[in-house]
Protein backbone atom coordinates (compact mmCIF):
# COMPACT_ATOMS: atom_id res chain seq x y z
CA UNK A 1 0.00 0.00 0.00
CA UNK A 2 3.22 2.60 0.09
CA UNK A 3 2.39 2.99 -3.41
CA UNK A 4 -0.86 4.77 -2.52
CA UNK A 5 0.03 7.82 -1.45
CA UNK A 6 -2.29 10.86 -0.61
CA UNK A 7 -1.98 12.05 -4.24
CA UNK A 8 -3.14 8.90 -5.12
CA UNK A 9 -6.24 8.87 -3.09
CA UNK A 10 -7.02 12.59 -4.19
CA UNK A 11 -6.62 11.24 -7.86
CA UNK A 12 -9.09 8.76 -7.29
CA UNK A 13 -11.41 10.54 -4.88
CA UNK A 14 -12.07 13.16 -8.02
CA UNK A 15 -12.87 10.61 -10.04
CA UNK A 16 -15.30 9.18 -7.57
CA UNK A 17 -18.72 10.53 -6.65
CA UNK A 18 -19.58 8.38 -3.25
CA UNK A 19 -17.23 8.64 -0.43
CA UNK A 20 -14.02 6.87 0.38
CA UNK A 21 -12.75 6.11 3.93
CA UNK A 22 -9.23 5.05 4.60
CA UNK A 23 -8.47 3.34 8.13
CA UNK A 24 -8.89 6.84 10.67
CA UNK A 25 -11.84 8.17 8.73
CA UNK A 26 -15.12 8.68 10.73
CA UNK A 27 -17.18 6.02 9.87
CA UNK A 28 -14.41 3.66 8.67
CA UNK A 29 -14.63 1.06 11.45
CA UNK A 30 -19.02 1.08 11.04
CA UNK A 31 -18.46 0.71 7.15
CA UNK A 32 -16.40 -2.35 7.82
CA UNK A 33 -18.75 -4.25 9.76
CA UNK A 34 -20.20 -7.35 8.72
CA UNK A 35 -22.97 -9.80 10.26
CA UNK A 36 -20.86 -12.27 11.42
CA UNK A 37 -18.54 -11.16 14.06
CA UNK A 38 -16.20 -13.57 13.13
CA UNK A 39 -14.70 -11.87 10.75
CA UNK A 40 -12.78 -8.73 11.29
CA UNK A 41 -10.90 -7.70 8.65
CA UNK A 42 -9.36 -4.19 7.98
CA UNK A 43 -9.33 -2.84 4.28
CA UNK A 44 -6.68 -0.16 2.97
CA UNK A 45 -9.10 1.53 1.28
CA UNK A 46 -13.72 1.56 1.53
CA UNK A 47 -15.31 2.85 -1.71
CA UNK A 48 -19.18 3.49 -0.72
CA UNK A 49 -20.25 3.57 -4.33
CA UNK A 50 -23.50 5.52 -5.38
CA UNK A 51 -23.73 4.47 -9.21
CA UNK A 52 -22.86 1.80 -11.31
CA UNK A 53 -20.42 4.45 -12.78
CA UNK A 54 -18.50 4.73 -9.11
CA UNK A 55 -18.09 0.70 -9.29
CA UNK A 56 -16.07 0.93 -12.57
CA UNK A 57 -13.87 3.64 -11.34
CA UNK A 58 -12.80 1.68 -8.10
CA UNK A 59 -12.64 -1.93 -10.00
CA UNK A 60 -10.30 0.29 -12.59
CA UNK A 61 -8.18 1.92 -9.27
CA UNK A 62 -7.73 -1.93 -7.85
CA UNK A 63 -6.78 -2.83 -11.19
CA UNK A 64 -3.65 -0.19 -11.90
CA UNK A 65 -2.82 -0.32 -8.03
CA UNK A 66 -3.29 -4.52 -8.14
CA UNK A 67 -5.40 -3.89 -5.22
CA UNK A 68 -7.30 -6.99 -3.44
CA UNK A 69 -10.72 -6.39 -3.90
CA UNK A 70 -13.77 -7.50 -1.75
CA UNK A 71 -17.44 -7.04 -2.75
CA UNK A 72 -20.10 -5.82 -0.02
CA UNK A 73 -23.29 -5.89 -0.74
CA UNK A 74 -25.79 -6.17 2.48
CA UNK A 75 -22.59 -7.98 4.17
CA UNK A 76 -24.37 -11.11 5.58
CA UNK A 77 -22.49 -13.72 3.69
CA UNK A 78 -21.37 -16.43 6.33
CA UNK A 79 -18.06 -16.63 4.87
CA UNK A 80 -17.18 -12.63 5.23
CA UNK A 81 -16.31 -12.36 1.37
CA UNK A 82 -17.59 -9.01 2.01
CA UNK A 83 -14.61 -7.50 3.72
CA UNK A 84 -10.55 -7.86 3.05
CA UNK A 85 -7.61 -7.41 4.28
CA UNK A 86 -5.52 -4.61 3.21
CA UNK A 87 -7.13 -4.60 -0.05
CA UNK A 88 -10.11 -2.26 -1.63
CA UNK A 89 -13.83 -2.60 -0.18
CA UNK A 90 -16.46 -1.95 -3.42
CA UNK A 91 -19.23 -1.02 -0.92
CA UNK A 92 -22.33 -1.53 -2.67
CA UNK A 93 -25.06 -0.46 0.43
CA UNK A 94 -25.63 3.02 -0.47
CA UNK A 95 -27.09 1.69 -4.00
CA UNK A 96 -30.77 0.67 -2.53
CA UNK A 97 -33.10 1.56 -5.21
CA UNK A 98 -36.44 -0.82 -6.31
CA UNK A 99 -38.25 0.01 -9.43
CA UNK A 100 -41.52 -1.84 -9.75
CA UNK A 101 -43.05 -1.99 -12.76
CA UNK A 102 -46.84 -3.55 -12.41
CA UNK A 103 -48.20 -3.90 -16.04
CA UNK A 104 -44.95 -6.26 -16.75
CA UNK A 105 -44.46 -7.68 -12.87
CA UNK A 106 -41.00 -6.77 -13.19
CA UNK A 107 -38.77 -5.09 -10.51
CA UNK A 108 -34.92 -3.45 -11.13
CA UNK A 109 -33.51 -4.10 -7.90
CA UNK A 110 -29.75 -2.27 -6.79
CA UNK A 111 -27.07 -4.49 -5.22
CA UNK A 112 -27.70 -2.75 -2.00
CA UNK A 113 -30.86 -3.61 -1.18
CA UNK A 114 -31.70 -6.26 1.94
CA UNK A 115 -35.01 -8.13 1.13
CA UNK A 116 -36.74 -5.75 3.66
CA UNK A 117 -36.28 -3.21 0.81
CA UNK A 118 -36.86 -5.44 -1.74
CA UNK A 119 -40.16 -6.91 -0.41
CA UNK A 120 -41.37 -3.18 0.64
CA UNK A 121 -41.22 -1.91 -2.54
CA UNK A 122 -43.06 -5.14 -4.33
CA UNK A 123 -45.64 -6.09 -1.44
CA UNK A 124 -47.36 -1.98 -1.92
CA UNK A 125 -48.49 -3.89 -5.53
CA UNK A 126 -48.90 -7.16 -3.92
CA UNK A 127 -45.71 -8.25 -5.51
CA UNK A 128 -42.98 -10.51 -4.79
CA UNK A 129 -40.44 -12.60 -5.72
CA UNK A 130 -38.65 -15.85 -4.26
CA UNK A 131 -36.01 -14.81 -1.56
CA UNK A 132 -34.84 -15.62 1.39
CA UNK A 133 -35.84 -15.47 5.32
CA UNK A 134 -34.24 -12.44 7.57
CA UNK A 135 -34.83 -9.66 5.91
CA UNK A 136 -31.52 -8.12 6.62
CA UNK A 137 -29.93 -10.29 3.91
CA UNK A 138 -28.67 -8.50 1.18
CA UNK A 139 -30.68 -9.48 -2.33
CA UNK A 140 -27.49 -9.51 -4.32
CA UNK A 141 -25.16 -12.04 -2.62
CA UNK A 142 -28.81 -13.69 -2.11
CA UNK A 143 -29.21 -13.88 -5.96
CA UNK A 144 -25.80 -14.63 -7.06
CA UNK A 145 -25.28 -18.09 -4.78
CA UNK A 146 -29.14 -19.29 -5.78
CA UNK A 147 -31.71 -17.77 -3.28
CA UNK A 148 -35.00 -19.58 -1.66
CA UNK A 149 -37.64 -19.00 0.49
CA UNK A 150 -40.96 -19.04 1.45
CA UNK A 151 -42.03 -19.12 -1.81
CA UNK A 152 -39.61 -21.30 -3.35
CA UNK A 153 -41.68 -24.47 -3.96
CA UNK A 154 -44.39 -22.32 -5.52
CA UNK A 155 -42.23 -19.86 -7.87
CA UNK A 156 -38.82 -21.86 -7.67
CA UNK A 157 -35.31 -20.28 -6.93
CA UNK A 158 -34.39 -16.52 -6.67
CA UNK A 159 -32.22 -17.24 -9.42
CA UNK A 160 -35.25 -18.76 -11.96
CA UNK A 161 -36.58 -15.55 -11.41
CA UNK A 162 -33.97 -13.84 -12.47
CA UNK A 163 -34.54 -12.07 -16.30
CA UNK A 164 -31.03 -10.04 -16.12
CA UNK A 165 -28.26 -8.22 -14.80
CA UNK A 166 -26.34 -4.58 -15.16
CA UNK A 167 -23.14 -5.48 -14.01
CA UNK A 168 -19.19 -3.88 -14.59
CA UNK A 169 -16.96 -6.71 -15.31
CA UNK A 170 -12.88 -6.66 -14.16
CA UNK A 171 -11.69 -4.61 -16.78
CA UNK A 172 -14.24 -1.97 -15.59
CA UNK A 173 -16.66 -2.35 -18.65
CA UNK A 174 -20.66 -1.84 -18.03
CA UNK A 175 -21.90 -5.25 -19.57
CA UNK A 176 -25.43 -6.49 -19.79
CA UNK A 177 -26.48 -10.10 -19.24
CA UNK A 178 -29.50 -12.37 -20.16
CA UNK A 179 -30.94 -15.24 -21.86
CA UNK A 180 -30.30 -13.22 -25.14
CA UNK A 181 -27.31 -11.02 -24.51
CA UNK A 182 -23.76 -12.69 -23.10
CA UNK A 183 -26.27 -16.03 -22.41
CA UNK A 184 -22.77 -17.90 -21.63
CA UNK A 185 -22.21 -15.31 -19.03
CA UNK A 186 -25.80 -14.92 -17.40
CA UNK A 187 -26.02 -18.77 -17.04
CA UNK A 188 -22.86 -18.29 -14.82
CA UNK A 189 -23.95 -15.21 -12.70
CA UNK A 190 -27.04 -17.58 -11.91
CA UNK A 191 -25.62 -19.59 -8.75
CA UNK A 192 -21.86 -18.84 -9.69
CA UNK A 193 -21.49 -16.05 -6.99
CA UNK A 194 -19.36 -12.79 -7.45
CA UNK A 195 -16.97 -14.93 -9.26
CA UNK A 196 -17.24 -12.51 -12.89
CA UNK A 197 -17.51 -9.26 -11.54
CA UNK A 198 -19.54 -6.73 -9.71
CA UNK A 199 -23.75 -6.69 -10.86
CA UNK A 200 -24.87 -3.00 -10.45
CA UNK A 201 -28.67 -4.10 -11.34
CA UNK A 202 -30.92 -6.85 -11.12
CA UNK A 203 -34.22 -7.67 -13.08
CA UNK A 204 -36.59 -9.85 -11.81
CA UNK A 205 -39.73 -11.08 -12.71
CA UNK A 206 -42.23 -10.82 -10.05
CA UNK A 207 -46.06 -12.93 -8.77
CA UNK A 208 -48.84 -11.88 -6.90
CA UNK A 209 -48.26 -12.83 -3.44
CA UNK A 210 -50.25 -11.56 -0.23
CA UNK A 211 -50.36 -8.81 0.76
CA UNK A 212 -51.23 -11.35 3.50
CA UNK A 213 -50.45 -15.04 4.60
CA UNK A 214 -51.49 -17.76 6.37
CA UNK A 215 -48.12 -18.55 8.64
CA UNK A 216 -46.46 -19.41 11.85
CA UNK A 217 -45.09 -21.40 14.06
CA UNK A 218 -45.80 -24.85 15.89
CA UNK A 219 -43.43 -25.65 18.79
CA UNK A 220 -43.46 -29.46 19.51
CA UNK A 221 -41.20 -30.73 22.80
CA UNK A 222 -37.86 -32.73 22.03
CA UNK A 223 -38.65 -36.04 23.78
CA UNK A 224 -41.20 -36.42 20.80
CA UNK A 225 -38.59 -35.59 18.20
CA UNK A 226 -38.03 -38.68 16.57
CA UNK A 227 -42.09 -39.03 15.94
CA UNK A 228 -42.51 -35.69 15.16
CA UNK A 229 -39.44 -35.39 12.36
CA UNK A 230 -40.31 -38.42 10.90
CA UNK A 231 -44.17 -37.06 10.32
CA UNK A 232 -42.90 -34.01 9.11
CA UNK A 233 -40.49 -35.84 6.48
CA UNK A 234 -42.87 -37.80 5.13
CA UNK A 235 -45.75 -35.11 4.95
CA UNK A 236 -43.42 -32.99 3.46
CA UNK A 237 -43.01 -35.31 0.37
CA UNK A 238 -46.35 -34.52 -0.96
CA UNK A 239 -47.55 -31.58 0.42
CA UNK A 240 -48.63 -28.71 -2.10
CA UNK A 241 -46.20 -26.53 -4.00
CA UNK A 242 -48.40 -23.68 -2.52
CA UNK A 243 -47.44 -24.70 1.29
CA UNK A 244 -43.94 -24.26 2.87
CA UNK A 245 -42.99 -25.99 5.86
CA UNK A 246 -39.62 -25.81 7.61
CA UNK A 247 -38.06 -27.36 11.07
CA UNK A 248 -35.78 -25.63 13.19
CA UNK A 249 -34.51 -27.60 16.34
CA UNK A 250 -33.20 -25.31 18.92
CA UNK A 251 -33.46 -24.04 22.56
CA UNK A 252 -36.51 -22.67 23.04
CA UNK A 253 -36.26 -18.48 22.94
CA UNK A 254 -38.83 -16.97 25.32
CA UNK A 255 -41.82 -16.82 22.67
CA UNK A 256 -45.02 -15.42 24.39
CA UNK A 257 -47.39 -18.63 22.92
CA UNK A 258 -44.93 -20.72 25.15
CA UNK A 259 -45.02 -21.97 28.66
CA UNK A 260 -42.83 -19.84 30.31
CA UNK A 261 -40.57 -23.39 31.69
CA UNK A 262 -40.42 -24.37 28.31
CA UNK A 263 -38.22 -21.44 27.71
CA UNK A 264 -34.42 -22.68 27.20
CA UNK A 265 -35.36 -26.12 27.10
CA UNK A 266 -35.13 -27.98 23.52
CA UNK A 267 -37.94 -27.85 21.04
CA UNK A 268 -38.48 -28.49 17.10
CA UNK A 269 -40.91 -25.96 15.97
CA UNK A 270 -42.03 -25.85 12.40
CA UNK A 271 -42.15 -22.95 10.75
CA UNK A 272 -44.89 -22.78 7.70
CA UNK A 273 -46.24 -20.09 5.23
CA UNK A 274 -49.12 -21.01 2.79
CA UNK A 275 -49.22 -18.64 -0.34
CA UNK A 276 -52.87 -18.68 -1.23
CA UNK A 277 -56.42 -18.70 0.42
CA UNK A 278 -55.87 -18.28 3.88
CA UNK A 279 -58.92 -21.34 4.47
CA UNK A 280 -57.20 -23.48 2.11
CA UNK A 281 -54.16 -23.33 4.00
CA UNK A 282 -55.72 -24.07 7.44
CA UNK A 283 -56.85 -27.39 6.25
CA UNK A 284 -54.03 -28.30 4.37
CA UNK A 285 -52.12 -27.49 7.97
CA UNK A 286 -54.68 -29.29 10.04
CA UNK A 287 -52.51 -32.66 9.76
CA UNK A 288 -49.13 -31.04 11.60
CA UNK A 289 -51.15 -30.35 14.99
CA UNK A 290 -51.79 -34.06 14.78
CA UNK A 291 -47.87 -34.32 14.71
CA UNK A 292 -47.53 -34.83 18.62
CA UNK A 293 -48.87 -32.84 22.08
CA UNK A 294 -47.45 -29.06 20.98
CA UNK A 295 -46.49 -26.94 24.01
CA UNK A 296 -48.28 -24.13 21.86
CA UNK A 297 -48.69 -22.44 18.16
CA UNK A 298 -48.96 -19.01 16.83
CA UNK A 299 -50.72 -19.39 13.17
CA UNK A 300 -52.66 -16.25 11.45
CA UNK A 301 -52.75 -14.27 8.40
CA UNK A 302 -50.28 -11.62 8.59
CA UNK A 303 -48.95 -9.30 6.03
CA UNK A 304 -45.96 -10.88 3.84
CA UNK A 305 -43.80 -8.60 4.99
CA UNK A 306 -44.08 -9.49 8.37
CA UNK A 307 -43.57 -13.39 8.17
CA UNK A 308 -40.00 -12.32 6.40
CA UNK A 309 -39.34 -10.39 9.26
CA UNK A 310 -40.03 -12.81 12.06
CA UNK A 311 -37.02 -14.50 11.99
CA UNK A 312 -34.83 -11.38 12.33
CA UNK A 313 -34.59 -11.12 15.85
CA UNK A 314 -32.58 -14.13 16.19
CA UNK A 315 -30.46 -13.22 13.34
CA UNK A 316 -29.17 -10.09 14.69
CA UNK A 317 -25.85 -9.06 13.52
CA UNK A 318 -22.89 -8.82 16.20
CA UNK A 319 -22.88 -12.57 16.92
CA UNK A 320 -20.32 -15.35 16.10
CA UNK A 321 -21.64 -17.84 13.45
CA UNK A 322 -20.42 -20.50 11.75
CA UNK A 323 -22.56 -22.81 9.81
CA UNK A 324 -22.39 -26.23 7.53
CA UNK A 325 -25.07 -27.55 5.15
CA UNK A 326 -25.79 -30.62 3.15
CA UNK A 327 -28.38 -30.89 0.71
CA UNK A 328 -31.15 -33.98 0.83
CA UNK A 329 -33.16 -35.63 -1.71
CA UNK A 330 -34.93 -37.08 1.21
CA UNK A 331 -34.97 -36.92 4.99
CA UNK A 332 -34.18 -40.78 6.33
CA UNK A 333 -34.14 -42.47 9.50
CA UNK A 334 -30.16 -42.09 9.41
CA UNK A 335 -30.62 -38.25 8.90
CA UNK A 336 -33.35 -37.58 11.50
CA UNK A 337 -31.68 -39.64 14.30
CA UNK A 338 -28.59 -37.42 13.53
CA UNK A 339 -30.27 -34.29 13.99
CA UNK A 340 -32.08 -35.43 17.52
CA UNK A 341 -28.43 -37.09 18.56
CA UNK A 342 -26.99 -33.37 18.16
CA UNK A 343 -29.79 -31.57 18.90
CA UNK A 344 -29.81 -32.94 22.26
CA UNK A 345 -26.69 -31.13 22.61
CA UNK A 346 -26.45 -27.96 21.71
CA UNK A 347 -22.97 -25.93 22.54
CA UNK A 348 -25.12 -22.69 23.26
CA UNK A 349 -28.54 -21.13 23.25
CA UNK A 350 -28.60 -19.67 19.92
CA UNK A 351 -27.22 -23.18 17.73
CA UNK A 352 -30.00 -24.25 16.05
CA UNK A 353 -30.35 -27.24 13.16
CA UNK A 354 -32.66 -26.10 9.90
CA UNK A 355 -34.19 -27.62 7.58
CA UNK A 356 -35.78 -25.65 4.76
CA UNK A 357 -37.84 -27.52 2.43
CA UNK A 358 -37.63 -26.45 -1.32
CA UNK A 359 -38.48 -28.67 -3.74
CA UNK A 360 -41.60 -27.95 -5.98
CA UNK A 361 -41.06 -25.62 -8.57
CA UNK A 362 -37.08 -25.74 -7.70
CA UNK A 363 -36.90 -29.23 -9.32
CA UNK A 364 -38.90 -28.99 -12.07
CA UNK A 365 -35.93 -27.01 -13.68
CA UNK A 366 -33.08 -28.67 -15.90
CA UNK A 367 -30.16 -29.27 -13.72
CA UNK A 368 -27.93 -27.78 -16.41
CA UNK A 369 -30.04 -24.26 -17.14
CA UNK A 370 -28.13 -22.32 -15.05
CA UNK A 371 -24.98 -22.39 -12.51
CA UNK A 372 -27.03 -23.26 -9.64
CA UNK A 373 -27.68 -26.89 -10.13
CA UNK A 374 -28.71 -29.04 -7.72
CA UNK A 375 -32.02 -29.37 -8.43
CA UNK A 376 -32.48 -32.69 -6.75
CA UNK A 377 -32.28 -31.09 -3.43
CA UNK A 378 -36.02 -31.08 -1.60
CA UNK A 379 -34.45 -30.02 1.63
CA UNK A 380 -31.26 -27.84 2.49
CA UNK A 381 -29.84 -28.00 6.47
CA UNK A 382 -27.89 -25.40 8.24
CA UNK A 383 -25.84 -26.51 10.70
CA UNK A 384 -26.32 -23.34 12.70
CA UNK A 385 -24.00 -22.71 15.35
CA UNK A 386 -24.04 -19.12 16.68
CA UNK A 387 -22.47 -17.65 20.59
CA UNK A 388 -21.84 -14.35 22.10
CA UNK A 389 -18.00 -15.04 23.09
CA UNK A 390 -14.64 -15.96 21.02
CA UNK A 391 -14.26 -18.07 24.02
CA UNK A 392 -16.79 -20.75 22.91
CA UNK A 393 -15.15 -20.68 19.25
CA UNK A 394 -13.83 -24.19 19.64
CA UNK A 395 -16.83 -25.75 21.20
CA UNK A 396 -19.11 -24.39 19.01
CA UNK A 397 -17.58 -25.13 15.93
CA UNK A 398 -16.00 -28.82 16.81
CA UNK A 399 -20.16 -29.27 17.48
CA UNK A 400 -20.90 -28.04 13.99
CA UNK A 401 -18.22 -30.05 12.36
CA UNK A 402 -19.00 -33.17 14.73
CA UNK A 403 -22.92 -33.08 13.08
CA UNK A 404 -21.73 -32.16 9.29
CA UNK A 405 -19.70 -35.23 9.31
CA UNK A 406 -22.23 -37.58 11.27
CA UNK A 407 -25.04 -36.61 8.76
CA UNK A 408 -22.95 -36.42 5.47
CA UNK A 409 -23.91 -40.61 4.94
CA UNK A 410 -27.47 -39.41 4.61
CA UNK A 411 -27.52 -36.42 2.24
CA UNK A 412 -27.34 -36.03 -1.32
CA UNK A 413 -24.69 -34.43 -4.00
CA UNK A 414 -23.92 -30.93 -4.20
CA UNK A 415 -24.35 -27.71 -1.39
CA UNK A 416 -26.14 -24.23 -0.82
CA UNK A 417 -22.84 -22.52 -2.23
CA UNK A 418 -24.39 -18.93 0.22
CA UNK A 419 -23.71 -21.66 3.25
CA UNK A 420 -20.54 -22.29 2.91
CA UNK A 421 -18.03 -21.51 5.39
CA UNK A 422 -14.67 -19.72 4.86
CA UNK A 423 -13.02 -22.88 5.56
CA UNK A 424 -14.72 -24.64 2.96
CA UNK A 425 -12.77 -24.47 -0.38
CA UNK A 426 -12.51 -27.64 -0.59
CA UNK A 427 -16.10 -27.80 -0.82
CA UNK A 428 -17.11 -25.63 -3.98
CA UNK A 429 -16.43 -27.81 -6.64
CA UNK A 430 -18.31 -30.52 -4.88
CA UNK A 431 -20.98 -28.03 -4.48
CA UNK A 432 -21.38 -26.75 -8.17
CA UNK A 433 -21.19 -30.46 -9.12
CA UNK A 434 -21.50 -30.82 -13.10
CA UNK A 435 -21.66 -27.22 -13.67
CA UNK A 436 -18.25 -26.58 -12.23
CA UNK A 437 -16.52 -27.50 -15.49
CA UNK A 438 -18.47 -24.90 -17.01
CA UNK A 439 -18.18 -22.16 -14.68
CA UNK A 440 -14.22 -22.86 -14.83
CA UNK A 441 -14.37 -22.11 -18.68
CA UNK A 442 -16.48 -18.82 -17.78
CA UNK A 443 -14.05 -17.60 -15.39
CA UNK A 444 -11.07 -17.88 -17.38
CA UNK A 445 -13.15 -16.18 -20.50
CA UNK A 446 -14.68 -13.26 -17.85
CA UNK A 447 -11.88 -13.23 -15.33
CA UNK A 448 -8.52 -14.96 -16.54
CA UNK A 449 -6.33 -12.95 -14.08
CA UNK A 450 -8.85 -14.10 -11.00
CA UNK A 451 -9.41 -10.26 -9.88
CA UNK A 452 -12.50 -11.30 -8.41
CA UNK A 453 -11.73 -13.94 -5.80
CA UNK A 454 -13.13 -12.88 -2.50
CA UNK A 455 -15.76 -15.56 -2.89
CA UNK A 456 -16.41 -18.69 -3.12
CA UNK A 457 -13.84 -19.07 -5.57
CA UNK A 458 -13.66 -20.60 -9.11
CA UNK A 459 -10.67 -22.12 -10.38
CA UNK A 460 -10.07 -21.22 -14.27
CA UNK A 461 -9.34 -24.15 -16.64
Amino acid sequence: MEQLNKATLAEFKAHFQGDVLVPGDAGYDAARQIWNAMIDRKPAIIARCTSPEDVAQAVKFARKHTLLVSIRGGGHNIAGNAICDDGLMIDLSLMKSVKVDTNTRRATVEPGCTLADFDAAAQVHGLATPLGINSTTGVAGLTLGGGFGWLSRKFGMTVDNLLSVEMVTPDGAHVHASETENPDLFWGLRGGGGNFGVVTSFKYKLHPVGPNVLSGLIAFPFDQAKSVLTKFARFTETMPDDLNVWMVTRKAPPLPFLPENVHGKEIVAFALCYAGDPAKGEKLIAPLRGFGKAHGEHIGVQPYTAWQQAFDPLLTPGARNYWKSHNFTRLSDGAIDSIIEYASKLPSPHCEIFIGSIGGQTSRVASDAMAYSSRDANYVMNVHGRWETAAEDKRCTAWAREFFAKSKPFASGGAYINFLTQDESDRIAFAYGAAYDRLSKLKKKYDPTNFFRMNQNIKSV
